[in-house]
């Protein structure tokens, strides 16, 4: 019997923890949909390698704070896969110039709530309006994970608009679990620590020596393929019970120590 390939949608998929999780939903039997900014022959040896798993891959360039789309995002997805079983919102800027609370330019403060919360919120709305015409496949009808951020309850006073875009992450996790809950689609979150990607790049050295002197307990970077495993779980039939929960990928940063 031929296993049916569900679809998995991930913004953001064409580096970093992006396509981590791409590369590990295709092994975990996915075709992929996938939104990046930039132009797509700068990936193409990117999708290639997707495509070289045994996965179909589907490609479309835009940003997910602009309207149209995600619109074609979704319409694009449909088309070509029939429906939609999974979606990662993983997505994500940091601030255009990291400075001071006092100093942050409502233009950097706009940048990052658009493509972070409130292009992560409207898509999400138009993914599950889709997931509710759809019927239940196995054991759940869809699975919705946000990638948020240990940022979503740790401050850091030099960018701001960066943690406020991942709390409100966090609290869109809990408002669609549970508005979703009872139609068979789970939303969960996934709270990314210290991973080395593009975007932690500049700041390499600062968290290089954070992690020398002890303050994550499990003592070395994360990586995108540890976020990867962390959403391959929570899109299975493991975690059938569980839905507006999150999981730390954080090395442990996140524990009160005395």
């Amino acid at each position: 019997m031929t296993d049916i390939r569900k679809t998995a949608m991930i913004t953001g998929g064409s580096r970093g923890i992006g396509l981590a999780i791409a590369r590990q939903l295709a092994c975990d039997n996915y075709n992929l949909a996938l939104l990046h900014t930039g132009a797509s022959s700068n990936y193409e040896s990117t999708f290639e390698e997707l495509r070289s798993l045994g996965t179909e891959v589907l490609v479309v360039a835009g940003n997910v704070a602009c309207r149209d789309d995600r619109d074609r995002f979704v319409a694009e997805t449909v088309a070509r896969f029939g429906s939609i079983d999974v979606l990662v919102n993983n997505a994500g800027v940091g601030p255009l110039e990291r400075c001071d609370l006092l100093e942050m330019s409502e233009q950097s403060f706009d940048h990052v709530i658009d493509i972070n919360l409130r292009g992560t919120l409207f898509l999400t709305q138009k993914v599950a309006l889709q997931m509710l015409k759809q019927p239940i496949k196995g054991k759940k009808r869809g699975v919705i994970i946000n990638i948020s951020s240990i940022s979503a309850d740790t401050a850091s006073i030099n960018r701001g608009e960066y943690c406020i875009s991942k709390a409100g992450v966090s609290m869109l996790t809990s408002l669609f679990a549970s508005r979703l809950s009872g139609e068979g689609i789970l939303v969960n979150e996934v709270r990314p620590g210290v991973i080395l990607t593009d975007m932690t790049k500049g700041v390499e050295a600062r968290y290089s020596a954070l992690i020398k002197e002890g303050a994550f307990p499990i003592a070395r970077w994360g990586t995108p393929e540890d976020v990867a495993a962390a959403v391959s779980a929570l899109v299975s039939d493991k975690f059938l019970y569980t839905t507006g929960s999150y999981i730390h990928v954080d090395g442990g940063f996140h524990i009160k120590r005395l």
